[in-house]
């Protein structure tokens, strides 16, 4: 039996090593891309080493760097501050429904979830951030629409705070003289830190990644982020593309313009951030899920 575990062991690793550099491929090619000729990746395609080293797409990139880093000071604000509001909403609204003792406990998870399975629509929730909040053209509007996720997230994080808290503790604690906000910051959020830390990584990255609020909610270019700036820059540099007369009367350098190797450019500097943070909360993430959604 110790041998034939020994096997199953061995070959269980092996499939996850196999879907582990699947998932890394794509990022060699992506980085390999991104620091290649535009000439070698039309005509040999793309390729794991560069057959002809290239920097013109991070120059182009450099040349639009007084837009690249505002946009980089907006998204990191609203990431860093989006998150944190949305876990505190989070936790809060899933606090309350964790406990056994609050009253219509079973009406409010129905609400939560009935936003998973409907929502009201493009055209309503515009007019209410536009004309109700008045959101639209702010750095609100990169941070409102996005502060309650998913009701999942808020079920999860209930989820933990039933299996994972004790009520003995915040029964305890409340025998020592301390209220609901209390025994919630002081004994519920750090023995959290798992869950937190998973929902966190979950917004931070949507926050991250998000161009749909920038693109329906603001159109001042002091006010794009990260994802609308290279958004944009593809925008542009595809418009030159399709009108090669254009291209050719603005210069050489626009008639010669990287496309391919500035979209593989701009990927990189997109999921860069992100790629670094990982390794930070994966610890905290893989505990988090297992307990979460297992549990």
């Amino acid at each position: 039996m110790a041998h034939e575990s020994k096997w199953v062991t061995w070959i269980s690793h092996s499939v996850l090593m196999g879907f582990s550099i699947a998932c890394i491929i794509p990022f060699i090619l992506l980085i390999v891309s991104s620091i290649s000729s535009e000439s070698s990746i039309i005509q040999n395609g793309y390729s794991f080493f560069p057959q002809q080293f290239s920097l013109k797409a991070y120059e182009y990139l450099w040349a639009h760097w007084s837009e690249l880093g505002r946009a980089y000071g907006i998204t990191v604000f609203v990431t860093v501050f989006g998150t944190a509001a949305s876990l505190a909403m989070t936790s809060m609204l899933a606090y309350p429904m964790s406990r056994s003792d609050i009253p219509l406990k079973s009406f409010w998870a129905f609400l939560v979830f009935f936003t998973l399975l409907f929502n009201g629509g493009l055209v309503p929730t515009y007019l209410i951030y536009t004309q109700v909040f008045e959101i639209k053209n702010t750095i609100w509007a990169l941070i409102v629409p996005g502060l309650l996720m998913n009701g999942f997230n808020v079920l999860l994080v209930r989820t933990f705070f039933m299996t994972s808290v004790p009520p003995a503790l915040i029964e305890a604690a409340q025998i020592d003289g301390a209220g609901e906000i209390k025994a919630f910051y002081k004994i519920v959020l750090p023995l959290s830190a798992p869950i937190m830390a998973t929902i966190g990584l979950f917004e931070a990255i949507l926050y991250w990644n998000d161009w749909f609020n920038g693109m329906t909610y603001v159109t001042d270019p002091k006010l794009f982020s990260i994802q609308n700036i290279l958004n944009r820059i593809i925008s542009d540099i595809q418009f030159l593309s399709n009108n090669s007369s254009l291209a050719s009367t603005a210069g050489g350098a626009m008639a010669e313009l990287p496309s391919t190797s500035v979209r593989m450019a701009i990927a990189v500097i997109g999921v860069l951030p992100i790629l670094i943070a990982y390794p930070f909360f994966q610890k905290h993430f893989i505990k988090g899920i297992t307990i979460g959604a297992v549990k």
